[in-house]
């Protein structure tokens, strides 16, 4: 018997819509522990959103990572949930569209949504909201990303923080057991909506897109996850001195999974908590990344005109050089500065670059060739498999101290200082720069410096198979301060 023109889907006995983005997981979920609290079934919805995969396909990113890591991750998910009687729901096109029309179909009571806090994406959720309450249904939007909600923490002021350490202070203190308790969903299976096994996902093809390769050390999933957090823990100790060098063991490599929420952030830091308390200087670290992190995305609520402008008005003044060929060097690793181009390499290769990587390859963009920090957000944006708003822009300005409590802009690193201190055998240069192998422990860092019988006896042809360098540090170091002198002329508007 069809339903009465009259009536609205909320008036139906169906489930609970539980609208996956971010948090591609079952347990320690705010939105479905919320959902399922209700007492109403509960059924899962993903959408292929166009309107984040189109420009995907216009810059020319047929094969994303990301996009191959999602759908694994997924496949994962709903064949779970077909073990437990039922299935995820799968849309493709714009959210906006495709929520409303899925909560229409199944008769939706509600819809629950971890927030977002990205500008496009709090855009997106009061649109969808708007069109849901014209059907009679209602969304709810809760705190599941981050530890602390932007708005938990203020300054005495009543103002947002602007520099990390007072804020990691106030979270550290303002943290309570109930911020990091599991939001466990013990009511599934009994509760979950029944969904036809006809239903089924579609494709990378059918997408528009081809499969990417994952690295070896990237596995999809819940399971990934939780495999790459058991093998992190015993090495968690060692974290603080370990996660600095390159060619050592010594990251999480669970951003990709917080980024797509394959595993709870409380998770994390109720271990890192719990090491912390009983001593652990590396889980006191590994906390302190979490806390930036939560940090970041406050500002990016707080401030969202970060995004395109520097957080510091006056160094939106600053002239940054226009050198298309410099910006060509550095996306392809061939700058001549070894640790620069093994950093680029890793990230074009694998779509992962090592977190002290990053801020030496973002210094080197802005303070040594001298281009806009927006130029090199932009490429990381396009090729990081964790990419993530804030994090991304809040690095970025840090580099280029555009930003909240960033490096000050007198504060230029060296890249062979960097080199020598962090990979000092050489390597993770070996390993993404194999022309330079054949030499030695001292010659790898700078080779135009090396003696022409050291680079002729390792096969090294400067300006042949591998360049000179694209510029020189110290005379770099000259032009950037002399760049940033501007910001100190707080007269002009």
């Amino acid at each position: 018997m069809s339903m009465p023109p009259t009536q609205t889907a909320s008036q139906v006995r169906g489930p609970n819509l539980v609208w996956l983005r971010r948090d591609l997981r079952l347990s320690d979920h705010t939105a479905l522990h919320r959902a399922l609290a209700q007492g109403a079934q509960v059924a899962f919805g993903f959408v292929f959103d166009t309107d984040i995969l189109q420009p995907l396909l216009q810059q020319g990113a047929k094969a994303d990572r990301r996009l191959t890591f999602i759908h694994q991750s997924l496949h994962e998910l709903d064949l779970a949930l077909r073990q437990m009687g039922s299935a995820l729901l799968v849309e493709h096109g714009r959210a906006v569209d495709c929520i409303p029309r899925l909560a229409a179909r199944i008769g939706a009571r509600a819809v629950y949504a971890n927030r977002d806090d990205e500008p496009s994406a709090v855009q997106r959720d009061a649109e969808v909201a708007g069109l849901l309450a014209g059907q009679g249904v209602e969304f709810h939007g809760v705190h599941d990303q981050v530890l602390l909600q932007p708005d938990a923490l203020l300054t005495g002021q009543g103002k947002p923080y602007s520099v990390f350490t007072p804020y990691k202070n106030a979270w550290l203190k303002g943290v309570g057991p109930q911020d990091l308790a599991a939001r466990d969903a013990v009511r599934l299976p009994h509760q979950l909506w029944p969904v036809s096994a006809a239903q089924s996902m579609p494709s990378l093809h059918e997408l528009g897109f081809a499969a990417a390769s994952l690295p070896p050390g990237l596995p999809a999933g819940a399971s990934g996850a939780q495999a790459l957090f058991a093998d992190f823990l015993p090495r968690i100790d060692a974290y603080a001195q370990a996660r600095d060098y390159p060619a050592v063991k010594g990251t999480s490599y669970l951003s990709v999974h917080l980024r797509f929420g394959t595993i709870s952030v409380r998770e994390l830091a109720r271990a890192a908590w719990q090491r912390a308390q009983a001593g652990s200087q590396g889980a006191a670290t590994w906390l302190s990344e979490l806390i930036w992190r939560d940090f970041y995305v406050q500002i990016l609520h707080h401030h969202p005109q970060v995004v395109g402008h520097a957080f510091k008005p006056e160094y939106d003044r600053i002239a940054w050089d226009h050198a298309p060929a410099l910006h060509a060097a550095w996306c392809e690793g061939r700058t001549g500065y070894p640790l620069v181009d093994a950093a680029m390499r890793q990230l074009n290769t694998t779509g992962y670059m090592h977190n002290r990587l990053r801020m030496v390859a973002a210094s080197f963009f802005t303070k040594d060739l001298g281009l806009d920090w927006r130029l090199g957000e932009r490429y990381f944006a396009l090729k990081l498999n964790d990419y993530d708003l804030s994090a991304n822009n809040g690095g970025w300005q840090w580099a280029a101290s555009t930003g909240c409590d960033a490096q000050p802009y007198f504060r230029i690193f060296n890249p062979v200082a960097q080199s020598e201190k962090f990979d000092a055998q050489g390597r993770f240069i070996r390993r993404y720069v194999p022309e330079l192998a054949g030499l030695s422990d001292a010659d790898i860092h700078a080779p135009w410096l090396a003696a022409p019988l050291a680079l002729q006896q390792a096969g090294v042809r400067l300006g042949v198979n591998y360049p000179t360098p694209v510029v020189d540090h110290a005379e770099a170091r000259a032009r950037t301060l002399q760049r940033y002198a501007v910001v100190k002329d707080k007269s002009r508007s």
